[in-house]
């Protein structure tokens, strides 16, 4: 029995999970009422989805910290890299830096976290109880440790200048930075270790390999929890349907809206137009042809590592990017261009605020999206692996650790749906940048580029 269920891909176990936790959270809300919904909801179901949360918590700090130093590392010898090396790693950022941007835009726009009160499923704490309810300005009963939390994340997004909140970055103790759960400190002192490593060249190879292990490590623990989501997901679904009703799933809706068009906006207008036909001047159906064996692995896999070989075959065959840049670009953009989930981690980000009742101030949108960009880097290229970051940049804003936990657990099974048009932006950004790269240097042939692309199968490492 075990060894059947194990067989099932987890995405599928994982919806396996929500479709059951959704029919015992709703079952017992519209079967037992709202009241006891709720009693039955935090005794029975919330503990084992706390405990699934504590988990991710656990991953976060080690998880940035190691897959970072590995993706700065990955980028190899600046001096070795030369002009090639600088070109990328410049394109990368920009391309990242304007897709979060594009994220906190449009969920400004659409605002999918509007409505959503997590803190109403909340136990009550030590400064309120149960049937602390009082009016709000429509007149309709409100919980205290709603407006609590409200008043408290607004008093955090007033207070503070930008300088003191870039002066914060920098740790004046980085174990205690790592020890306490400081994320930007510790985003920080990952990058600065990463190009201390690159710096001291072959004589800092066995640190290069202890981060490179690390990472390795880090990320099977990771998938040795993911292995319990099914049995989280099912606990936190039931305890949502439970205390909240199906009402709450609207705002999914919306946020899987916003995802889906801030993605195709990144792929049609920013590397299609923008760089394509703005930058290369070359006709956008034959690169959007050429990236589509690509595209069509990065949405079944939602891996952009698992989909590398396709990727490189397609620039390589189907675009004319020369064999020595499409090595060395698209690896190095499988590790640090993940301009899907920088979208995606501002737009999570929104999606907290906006939940919280919480309006952002222009120096928390810079913030998030510094955060959002170097927290991207680090992303390994493995399903989900976003989402688990999503702490760092709800910790930027001020969002409570409790409620960061619970917007990234609710979020969760539906994850692998989110995730996969990510993959497909960070694919399609990845071979943008090898085709422009191979074009400022000389190394592309144009005649490849518009010839009938050549059909792509997926090896066996993808």
């Amino acid at each position: 029995m075990l060894s059947t269920w194990q067989s099932i891909t987890l995405w599928k176990r994982v919806l396996i999970g929500l479709v059951i936790g959704l029919a015992v959270g709703l079952g017992v809300r519209y079967g037992l009422g709202a009241e006891q919904a709720k009693e039955i909801g935090n005794t029975w179901f919330k503990p084992f989805g706390d405990a699934f949360v504590r988990l991710i918590k656990m991953l976060v700090i080690p998880l940035v910290f190691t897959t970072l130093i590995s993706g700065v590392t990955a980028m190899g010898d600046p001096k070795k890299l030369g002009s090639l090396g600088a070109k990328t790693i410049g394109l990368y950022l920009l391309t990242t830096l304007f897709a979060v941007s594009l994220g906190l835009a449009i969920g400004t726009f659409v605002k999918p976290g509007e409505g959503v009160k997590y803190a109403n499923a909340d136990p009550p704490t030590e400064e309120s109880t149960p049937d602390a309810t009082e009016k709000n300005a429509d007149g309709e009963p409100e919980n205290k440790n709603v407006a609590a939390v409200q008043k408290k994340l607004t008093a955090a997004a007033e207070s503070g200048t930008f300088v003191d909140r870039l002066l914060e970055i920098i740790p004046t103790n980085p174990v205690e930075a790592l020890a306490t759960g400081a994320v930007l400190p510790t985003i920080f002192f990952a990058v600065m270790v990463g190009i201390g490593i690159l710096t001291m060249g072959e004589s800092a190879a066995p640190v290069k390999d202890f981060f490179d292990a690390a990472a390795e490590v880090v990320m099977a623990i990771t998938v040795m929890v993911m292995e319990l989501a099914p049995i989280g997901v099912l606990a936190l679904m039931s305890w949502v349907m439970a205390t909240q009703g199906i009402e709450v799933l609207s705002n999914l809706g919306w946020l899987a809206f916003s995802l889906y068009l801030a993605c195709f906006i990144q792929i049609i207008f920013v590397y299609g137009g923008l760089i394509v036909g703005g930058i290369l001047r070359l006709p956008l159906m034959s690169f959007f042809r050429g990236v589509a064996d690509a595209q069509g692995v990065a949405f079944s896999t939602a891996s952009s590592s698992g989909t590398l070989p396709v990727t490189i075959n397609c620039a390589e065959k189907n675009l004319g990017v020369n064999k020595s840049v499409a090595s060395s670009v698209l690896p190095l953009g499988a590790t640090i261009n993940m301009d899907g989930t920088a979208i995606y981690l501002g737009l999570i980000a929104l999606f907290a605020a906006q939940a919280a009742g919480m309006p952002l101030t222009a120096t928390q949108y810079v913030m998030v999206a510094m955060t959002a960009t170097l927290v991207s880097i680090g992303a390994a290229g493995i399903p989900s692996a976003g989402l688990l970051l999503a702490a760092t940049v709800l910790d930027v804003i001020g969002i409570p650790e409790e409620q960061a936990l619970l917007v990234i657990a609710f979020i969760y099974p539906f994850d692998r749906l989110l995730d996969m048009m990510r993959t497909v932006t960070n694919v399609t950004g990845d071979v943008a940048v090898a085709c422009t790269v191979a074009k400022w240097e000389g190394a592309l042939d144009e005649d490849e580029f518009r010839r009938p692309p050549v059909t792509t199968k997926p090896t066996s490492e993808s």
